[in-house]
């Protein structure tokens, strides 16, 4: 946005106003709630969601990137293989605690999470040992001190991903 708003700017005359406050959900909550906009950026299903309410016109989606999930561990923690889906099945089962963003507050990679979850067929022996984050830095802070033992996040928000798996 840094270098496409300026660009923009001087091609049409038009003057930008940029709101980006970090949380998708936020952003989809503020349009829901009647804040006007001519661009939002928000996930797939959150689009789809505010097209059924009306907030925003129907048809006029376009996707303009991908962000990929991650997991991480506590340092010196052993890293779960996520190589596969039955591996990554395999780690889910096994881990003693998983942590993500609150889905309920429209974190989108959250909203996938429970989803595949779902699809998985691990989703219900997954809820007593799942904790959902409102805050970002909670759930860093607590795989750290070693109350949750796998975390999930996207790779967009960690500058040096080591390994990548796509499910």
């Amino acid at each position: 946005m840094a270098v496409l708003i300026p660009q923009f700017e001087r091609s049409s005359g038009h003057k930008v106003i940029f709101d980006f406050d970090g949380a998708i959900g936020a952003m989809t909550e503020r349009v829901r709630q009647g804040e006007a906009a001519d661009v939002v950026i928000v996930s797939g299903q959150q689009v789809e969601s505010l097209e059924k309410e009306g907030r925003v016109v129907s048809g006029s989606r376009s996707d303009i990137s991908k962000v990929g999930g991650g997991v991480f561990v506590r340092k010196g923690s052993a890293k779960p293989d996520i190589g596969s889906v039955e591996a990554f099945k395999r780690a889910m089962l096994a881990a003693k605690s998983i942590g993500w963003n609150d889905p309920a507050a429209g974190a989108p990679a959250s909203i996938y999470l429970v989803g595949l979850m779902e699809r998985l067929g691990i989703a219900d022996g997954k809820k007593p040992k799942t904790v959902a984050f409102k805050a970002r830095s909670e759930r860093f802070e607590a795989v750290v001190r070693g109350d949750v033992e796998i975390g999930f996040n996207q790779i967009s928000e960690r500058s040096s991903p080591r390994r990548v798996s796509t499910l």
